[in-house]
């Protein structure tokens, strides 16, 4: 038996080396759309040209809410690699390129914008806040109907009632 032919001697080759794991070339930004979030509260992206039929578990460097549900984001993939990416932003709608488009939809149901700094509530015709036998109800008429078996108004400063005629009892 000759020395090379025993199986349990190592082969030594010189200037062996394997193959490093191919991580995707990715670089620059992409944009997709936010799918949603999964079990975890992760943010779902799809759309992505990066990564064509596939709906990606994504970290994220901005606060994400369901309201962001279907608007586009841009994403990075960390080191170039397909599986690592990053949501950077949500991009926000160009008002004249979309506008046309917002106005021909019609409204449906209400609509909430949340920023952090300012939360807006918006309906077509009437929202109303009720909570047992209090109420406060504003319509498209400009109508601010406030309803309570006790109603108090507190200001630390100047409070000011305005109006064209005020009806006290």
């Amino acid at each position: 038996m000759k020395p090379n032919d025993d199986p349990f001697v190592p082969l030594v080759q010189e200037n062996l080396s394997l193959p490093e794991p191919e991580v995707g070339t990715l670089s620059g930004h992409w944009v997709g759309r936010l799918q949603g979030f999964d079990l975890l509260e992760q943010p779902l992206v799809g759309a992505l040209a990066a990564c064509p039929g596939r709906v990606l578990a994504c970290r994220s460097t901005v606060p994400l809410r369901s309201a962001h549900r279907g608007r586009e984001v841009l994403v990075i993939f960390e080191q170039g690699d397909r599986e690592r990416p990053i949501i950077v932003g949500v991009v926000e709608p160009h008002p004249l390129q979309d506008a046309p488009a917002m106005a021909s939809a019609p409204q449906q149901g209400v609509r909430v914008e949340v920023d952090g700094e300012r939360q807006l509530i918006q309906a077509e015709r009437e929202i109303v806040l009720r909570c047992g036998e209090a109420s406060i109800t504003l319509t498209r008429a400009g109508k601010v109907i406030i309803r309570g078996n006790y109603i108090l108004s507190r200001s630390s400063g100047y409070n000011k009632i305005k109006g064209a005629a005020i009806d006290i009892n």
